[in-house]
């Protein structure tokens, strides 16, 4: 299973913290098209990381079993 966290303003759209989903061989693009489709998350802005690494959501990424995906929100620094 692949583990999803969602933070910030993602999480109150999806309305969860996490979930998990069978990992049956997924791209990265696929997962977040199958999520935009679920939450229609187009309008948001947020970054994707793959295992605490900033992965860009073009990448020809492809998920593995034990990975964990986050969708973060932007960042603000100072």
């Amino acid at each position: 299973m692949i583990e999803i966290k969602y933070f910030g303003a993602v999480a109150e759209k999806t309305k969860c913290a996490f979930e998990k989903v069978p990992s049956s061989n997924i791209s990265l693009q696929d997962l977040l098209q199958d999520l935009e489709e679920k939450y229609q998350l187009d309008s948001m802005a947020f970054s994707v990381a793959v295992n605490q690494k900033i992965i860009p959501k073009q990448a020809a990424y492809q998920l593995q079993t034990s990975d964990i995906v986050a969708l973060l929100p932007p960042f603000a620094g100072g």
